[in-house]
């Protein structure tokens, strides 16, 4: 008996010393992982640098084309890839990048939605190209689908067909591909990049919340709406949205950059016509502004005239001064 108990007793604690050997052993695995994810999620958070300005094209809507696409493709591969729909660390608890990556892909939607129903079209009767009726649904795709199918898939199948157009704009030898430079063209996607930087900036304004003036139906006597609001309101971003509007802010402002160069190229005899090509450089300028390299570790939200920083309100001026240059534009290129 002595014998036996003795045997269960080293059984006993065998087990226990290989319980605690497992214990240990995962617990510096986990540790191991967590500062491997901590570290490469350090790493993800960059934003990707400006693209040099493009040079001169041949090709009228070359440049705009090729603007698009890198900024598609900046997107999808930089540094992490794309990280909107990743269900895995680190990607699954960053929202920075995320953030910045949907208000890249509002603008990819935007123009893309231009090419197809003007910029490539001579009139409103005309057949919208092939490839880019492809391309605008392609970007439209849920940005958040893990599979069946990914949201990456979708995107670059809008890609390869944006490059099948480019290959045929640039092919002399044939006229089906066509992209036109016009004023009336250029002032209708510009009216959507104005709508899409108002939203912005008052999205960014309200981090510090304030009391509004309801002005919804301001202008027009007559006008209706669908029911009724209070004439003052209580506008603020909740405090767990303002670093996503901020970054989704900033990844518009990156996109936009790249895409108002381009059109610089490709409707440089336009703007110098209505003598509005100064104009488009200021936007340019404002927008680089918001790119600025962000020393604080966390978006700040202080008062408006406090001790504090407010990164919100600095982002929304640079936005509402870009947006404003955007309005006298579109009123130059309108006039004859």
């Amino acid at each position: 008996m002595p014998n036996i108990k003795q045997g269960l007793r080293n059984l006993k604690e065998d087990y226990v010393d290989g319980s605690h050997w497992i214990i240990r052993t995962f617990g510096v695995l986990v540790i191991v992982y967590g500062l491997f994810s901590s570290a490469l999620g350090f790493y993800w958070n960059s934003e990707p640098d400006i693209a040099p300005p493009p040079a001169a094209q041949t090709v009228t809507g070359a440049a705009t084309t090729k603007a698009l696409l890198y900024v598609a493709n900046t997107m999808l591969n930089k540094p992490g890839g794309y990280l909107s729909n990743d269900v895995s660390l680190p990607g699954v608890w960053m929202d920075n990048i995320p953030n910045w990556e949907y208000g890249v892909l509002i603008q990819v939607r935007d123009l893309s939605r231009a090419m197809r129903k003007d910029f490539s079209r001579s009139q409103s009767q005309s057949t919208e190209d092939p490839d880019l009726a492809i391309t605008e649904p392609q970007f439209n795709f849920d940005s958040k689908s893990w599979m069946l199918p990914s949201s990456e898939g979708e995107y670059l199948t809008g890609i390869d067909a944006l490059i099948r157009y480019l290959e045929r704009l640039s092919d002399q030898q044939q006229s089906q591909a066509q992209f036109y430079a016009r004023a009336d063209n250029l002032t209708r996607w510009l009216g959507d990049v104005e709508t899409r930087l108002g939203s912005l900036s008052q999205r960014l304004s309200a981090s510090v919340g304030q009391k509004r003036l309801n002005t919804d139906l301001a202008g027009d006597a007559s006008a209706t709406q669908s029911t009724s609001a209070d004439s003052e309101l209580v506008i603020k971003t909740p405090w767990s949205e303002i670093d996503d509007v901020f970054y989704e802010a900033r990844g518009a402002s990156w996109a936009l950059i790249q895409l108002m160069r381009a059109i610089e190229v490709d409707f440089k005899s336009v703007l110098e016509k209505k003598n509005a090509l100064v104009s488009l450089r200021q936007i340019i300028r404002e927008l680089e502004s918001t790119q600025e390299t962000l020393w604080s570790p966390m978006i700040m939200n202080g008062s408006g005239f406090g001790l504090v920083a407010n990164h919100s309100l600095v982002m929304a001026s640079y936005i509402a001064r870009a947006n404003a240059a955007i309005i006298d534009l579109r009123e130059l290129l309108t006039q004859g």
